[in-house]
């Protein structure tokens, strides 16, 4: 039998709120509500609610996923999460995992409804994660997402829905494969895996939504708080307001990286192509392309990857303490 480590964090899945007083139960607990693998092992990591992590806590669960496989011998670890941050989770795991990806399955899961809920969702998920981390096939995946009989790639997958299955999604590609008959099908192949990196991830990196009327302000005013990357997400296909070509031209003159992501779910692109493809320009005049923006401010791609899993990718690429250079090598092997 396959040796399984449970990353118990709390959060929905884990919530009794209708016990009094209402309590959270700890990992051994969850397991007594599941047909768990035989020597399925368990340590409880106390969390935030997923809607209020830390990135100190994102770090500890990956890094605690990635020694379990080389250090410890595990085969699989799972991890139970909230799904407010879950896929930002997921990633920075997949991201630190390097040759630990091939030595066992790491599978994340949540849930939409409380554990005393009559509807709960929580042990069916955890026991499909179970049996996911358990099957020969998973191992070489990467981190994976399980969720409603589901598996998704951590650099696909999104929250669809807070409310009813199925709460994850990789579209507009298809999710990897799913449960059935107690084993793992797989329907597709998984994505690249990301660059290596040996440092821990640059934690200060800004994530900024742009919209109408945006004050440019707004761009500068994160890195005047510190941080050492942004990333811009745009509208359609990475187009930004014209107005803030000159301060993205600003910040990475500053040796500032400057990632350029997609709100749209699709862009007509797959991994290898850009999200970003077209910027704005003035009034009565076409937008400008990927190439014609990088050429023209420098803005780095985000690879097609959604806005939240580029600015993992983004503090991954500042690990060495590298700027614009690093970040776009990073990028490039992606």
């Amino acid at each position: 039998m396959p040796r399984l480590l449970l990353l118990a964090t709390g959060d929905t899945l884990a919530q009794l709120r209708h016990s009094s007083p209402p309590r959270i139960a700890d990992g051994a607990e969850l397991l007594t509500r599941v047909a768990a693998p035989e020597g399925t092992e368990v340590e409880d990591v106390r969390a935030e609610p997923s809607w209020d992590t830390s990135p100190g806590t994102q770090l500890l669960l990956a890094r605690r996923t990635r020694s379990a496989l080389l250090d410890d011998g595990y085969d699989g670890v799972v991890i139970t999460h909230g799904l407010d941050t879950i896929e930002e989770t997921a990633f920075l795991t997949d991201v630190l995992l390097g040759p630990a990806a091939d030595l066992g399955a790491v599978v994340l899961t949540g849930a939409t409804r409380c554990l005393d809920d009559p509807a709960t969702d929580g042990p069916i998920n955890l026991a499909a994660a179970l049996t996911a981390a358990a099957d020969p096939v998973t191992p070489g995946l990467g981190a994976v997402l399980c969720l409603d009989g589901e598996l998704h790639a951590a650099r696909r997958a999104h929250l669809a829905d807070t409310t009813r299955s199925p709460s994850i999604t990789s579209a507009p590609h298809p999710r990897l494969g799913h449960i059935a008959g107690g084993r793992v099908v797989l329907t597709d192949g998984a994505p690249p895996r990301p660059p290596v990196i040996t440092d821990l991830p640059e934690t200060n990196v800004a994530l900024v939504k742009t919209y109408p009327g945006m004050p440019t302000s707004l761009l500068t005013a994160v890195t005047d708080a510190g941080a050492l990357g942004v990333v811009v997400e745009g509208t359609g296909r990475g187009n930004v307001p014209v107005e803030l070509l000159m301060p993205i031209r600003e910040l990475l003159s500053w040796d500032i990286p400057v990632v350029v992501a997609s709100r749209a779910h699709s862009t007509g692109s797959g991994d290898r192509e850009v999200a970003s493809s077209a910027v704005g320009g003035p009034p009565g005049v076409l937008g400008m392309d990927a190439v014609d923006l990088a050429g023209r401010v420098g803005a780095i791609s985000a690879c097609g990857l959604r806005p939240a899993q580029a600015r993992v990718a983004l503090m991954a690429a500042l690990a060495s303490g590298g700027g614009v250079a690093a970040a776009r090598a990073y990028f490039a092997g992606l």
